[in-house]
């Protein structure tokens, strides 16, 4: 046996025992979920944002756990940033999970949400889409050139109407005046982008804090708001230390806080994954909760779970 083929026998047998190890880990990751906790000037306090639930029969627990968790921090206000679904459903009885929801909610709808884009083929078709045939700036914002027939409106119509009767308010080119935290707050939602339904509302002038929900980072604009909320990317799932590297340099967009044009965007991680061969895994890239301008109370809940 020559010394070649002994060493290329350790390393078969290296990773015999490294994978499933490696893949244990990942499963758990996905299921771990971080209170990510944001300090945003003029936001009304306990604000909390989620998204990317994609609920399903086989993560409806974790979801569940989210929801637990999200209700033990009592937020004034829960925002969700879409993909609420698979795009796989033939029926929404799993949305009854936001019934279990003790703050008021509003949200936007995502690409999955409309059944557009939901591989790795098509997905970076709408991505490169975006960037040759929309005009994403505020003044002559459009992407209707996105809209080619294949956005299933019916399917997003019906889960719209199922998130509504469980509590979940959705935005889709419109806007909501509330209060939370004892302050008003304007909430903007964006239909989604990919689907070429993105059709920004006129909001009248206002000094009272603005936020903007949209689903996909690349659809936003230069908008007239103090906070744009993201998701879609699920901050890259498996965030290798190159990646996150490329990320905090802002040459990739999947996690974190960015600028667009002097306006805040957070791009949430999310709080559920894309499967991989039926199993949820994320790696350096843990599904979070997003919790804007905390209250002392919420600070201890957080310190309690610590």
């Amino acid at each position: 046996m020559t010394l070649k083929t002994l060493n290329a026998r350790h390393l078969a047998l290296f990773m015999l025992i490294l994978l499933p190890s490696m893949t244990g880990y990942m499963a758990w990751e996905a299921r771990a979920v971080d209170v990510t906790v944001l300090t945003i000037d003029g936001a009304p306090r306990g604000v909390v944002y989620i998204t990317d639930p994609h609920v399903r029969a086989s993560n409806t627990d974790h979801v569940q756990e989210v929801i637990r968790e999200v209700n033990r921090l009592n937020p004034s206000l829960v925002l969700i940033g879409g993909d609420f679904v698979t795009g796989e459903e033939s029926e929404f009885t799993s949305q009854a999970v936001w019934r279990s929801l003790d703050a008021p909610a509003y949200a936007v709808l995502g690409n999955h949400d409309y059944r557009v884009g939901t591989d790795s083929r098509t997905g970076l078709a709408r991505l490169l889409a975006v960037r040759t045939s929309a005009d994403v700036t505020a003044a002559g914002y459009d992407v209707s050139a996105l809209d080619d027939g294949s956005a299933d409106t019916a399917f997003a119509d019906e889960l719209a109407t199922t998130l509504e009767e469980n509590g979940v308010h959705v935005l889709r080119n419109d806007y909501a005046r509330v209060f939370a935290g004892g302050e008003e707050i304007v909430i903007v939602g964006v239909d989604d982008g990919w689907a070429g339904m993105a059709d920004p509302p006129n909001v009248p002038a206002t000094d009272t804090f603005t936020v903007y929900l949209i689903h996909e980072p690349s659809c936003r604009a230069d908008w007239d708001a103090d906070l744009i909320l993201a998701g879609h990317t699920h901050g890259g799932q498996f965030l290798f230390p190159v990646v996150a590297q490329l990320n905090d340099l802002g040459v990739i967009e999947l996690a974190g806080m960015f600028d667009t044009n002097g306006t805040p965007t957070y791009i949430s991680r999310g709080v559920c994954s894309a499967s991989v061969a039926g199993v949820d895994l994320r790696f350096n890239c843990r599904p979070e909760i997003v919790l804007i301008n905390p209250t002392e109370e919420q600070l201890q809940v957080i310190g309690d779970s610590a």
